[in-house]
């Protein structure tokens, strides 16, 4: 509802003292009739139309600006506080910190976003049919059996655009206030590594591209098989093109290795992924302990996954511990 000025407010004592009804000066002035009472009231009182002092700014908002603020939010959830600042009604325009100051009373704030994968029609019918087939497979009886593999690649030196610097005007190219980084991103390394719920692989360093004949000869066949001696034994491995050649589907089938299918487009389902997450964030804090690895296929020496851990077996897809409501398939 609209605030009456300190002119309207005389213009409607005026009428008041006049005889005029509050209901008629409340339509004349398009506020509600409690308006027009409160202000006779405090005038009788007082014998001022001014406010009365209270502590604090006004709230620039009502509730159904609130509501408005909320539901914009909540239907489209990648606005920004100055569009919805811009698309609010009313007579005044309201700054962009108001807006998100009504954004955190309702619990929303801003964070960065989770990069997912497109997933088509087709890839979500892959992933709940997937997740449907292996939903009652549990950690002791069938999960324990999988080793999951992935190539990862490390950044040596990662520039994100999301780091601030605190500085004066004209500062701009103060040695101090200059964030250096290589033009061309500083390079990286590729590593390959398995594990499940017993224990993990060797990290491999990996140089180059892997084709389908390096990627039998220098990581399936010295590094995957002895992992998979066990007649139980369960490999896993994602989509890409050296992983589905018919080179080394044959070099598979040929050694009678029992492959998990995967479906396209998941990488999110594969547990490694946070054990490559927290591998990235640690190498982060010293990139160069993982730089020292050069010179073709080889051990690191210091690298080290996590061993057996019922967190990490948790997490794994279909585990007994996932219920249908929170499996991260169906979502």
């Amino acid at each position: 509802m609209a605030r009456l000025s300190r002119e309207d407010r005389q213009i409607a004592l005026g009428r008041l003292q006049a005889g005029k009804s509050q209901s008629a000066i409340a339509r004349h002035f398009h506020v509600s009739q409690s308006t027009i009472s409160r202000l006779w009231v405090r005038f009788q009182a007082t014998g001022s139309v001014a406010d009365l002092p209270r502590a604090g700014r006004p709230r620039a908002t009502t509730a159904a600006h609130d509501r408005f603020i909320r539901l914009r939010h909540l239907r489209n959830r990648f606005l920004s506080a100055s569009s919805s600042a811009q698309a609010l009604p009313g007579p005044h325009r309201l700054s962009d910190q108001t807006v998100r100051n009504r954004l955190h009373e309702a619990g929303l704030r801003a964070r960065r976003p989770h990069r997912g994968a497109v997933l088509t029609r087709r890839h979500r019918q892959n992933r709940v049919q997937w997740g449907n087939q292996h939903l009652r497979w549990t950690v002791r009886n069938h999960w324990r059996h999988v080793w999951f593999s992935h190539e990862s690649y490390f950044l040596l030196q990662r520039h994100d655009g999301r780091r601030r610097v605190y500085r004066r005007v004209n500062e701009r190219y103060a040695p101090n206030c200059v964030d250096e980084a290589p033009v061309h991103g500083g390079g990286g390394v590729m590593v390959w590594g398995a594990i499940n719920t017993a224990g993990r692989s060797t990290l491999v360093h990996v140089q180059g591209r892997i084709p389908a004949q390096r990627y039998v000869e220098e990581i399936l066949r010295p590094h995957a098989l002895p992992l998979l001696a066990d007649q139980d034994a369960i490999f896993q491995q994602d989509n890409a093109r050296p992983h589905t050649a018919r080179l080394t589907t044959q070099f598979l089938t040929d050694h009678h290795v029992q492959v998990l299918p995967w479906p396209s487009m998941s990488p999110d389902m594969n547990p490694i992924e946070q054990t490559c997450a927290q591998a990235r964030r640690s190498a982060g804090k010293s990139p160069r302990s993982i730089a020292g690895t050069s010179g073709g296929v080889g051990h690191h020496p210091t690298a080290r996954y996590p061993a057996s851990d019922p967190v990490h077996a948790q997490k794994m897809p279909g585990s007994c511990c996932c219920s249908r409501q929170s499996h991260p398939l169906l979502t």
